[in-house]
């Protein structure tokens, strides 16, 4: 009598798992359909964003080669089709080369418009803040001093990428604007920094030196010498993730 009982409970138990299974059994699927659809959605798009990097990275290195070719029109129009287009790093890079143009062709305010773009179309720090830095320079002998603060000082803060380029040109800015006293203590300052450059660290001597005597009011052509360490460009980036003055 025990194994009929054992019987009949077991044959209840696996018409309750038949009916449980068939209840969840669309779920189920459904869920797994949902996994795959999401897996193949984000190979899809990660596909894409390579492929599209692949193309900008090209793009780019064909309008660098148009300007060091001295066929400006053609790298102008290269670097605005990334601009619009393009992926983030090489939206940023495309609008500080235009940028540089416009420097170039001595329309700074312009030039910090677009500075000021790639800027915020950078995907990193690093190349936002070299953005920053070379908007800042093509301000800096036309803007008050306020301004040229404004947009140096967060740049000097510990673990900025351009912190001694960007407490360098902040020193000039001073130097300009005959703040003397804390320009000499920049100054002071940059010898002493250990990521400092030998390079850096002359010019800093230099303006103390000239502070020093009394000269220092004809250092503008040491300040545009300082314009020339701002991060260079680079005529093609890595398509994937981050350049230097560059990134994705």
């Amino acid at each position: 009598m025990v194994d009929v009982f054992d019987e009949v409970e077991e044959q209840l138990r696996s018409d309750r798992y038949k009916t449980l299974a068939r209840k969840t059994a669309p779920w189920v699927v459904g869920g797994l359909a949902i996994a795959l659809a999401g897996s193949l959605g984000y190979w899809a798009w990660d596909s894409h964003r390579s492929r599209t990097a692949a193309e900008a990275s090209e793009k780019y290195a064909a309008a660098v080669e148009s300007f060091g070719s001295n066929n400006t029109a053609a790298a102008v129009t290269g670097f605005e089709a990334i601009a619009k287009s393009g992926t983030p790093a090489y939206k940023a890079l495309s609008l500080m080369q235009l940028a540089g143009i416009k420097v170039e062709e001595g329309k700074a305010a312009e030039a910090v418009t677009l500075f000021d773009q790639a800027a915020e179309a950078a995907p990193d720090e690093a190349l936002a803040d070299a953005a920053r830095l070379k908007s800042a320079f093509a301000l800096i002998d036309t803007a008050p001093y306020a301004e040229i603060e404004k947009r140096l000082t967060p740049l000097t803060e510990e673990k900025r990428p351009y912190r001694v380029q960007a407490k360098e040109a902040l020193a000039f800015a001073k130097l300009s604007a005959g703040k003397m006293d804390e320009a000499r203590s920049d100054f002071s300052v940059l010898t002493l920094l250990p990521e400092s450059s030998e390079q850096v660290r002359e010019r800093a001597r230099t303006a103390m030196q000239m502070i020093d005597s009394g000269s220092a009011k004809s250092l503008p052509a040491i300040a545009k010498a300082a314009a020339t360490a701002t991060p260079t460009l680079p005529s093609a980036a890595p398509a994937p993730a981050m350049v230097p003055g560059g990134a994705q």
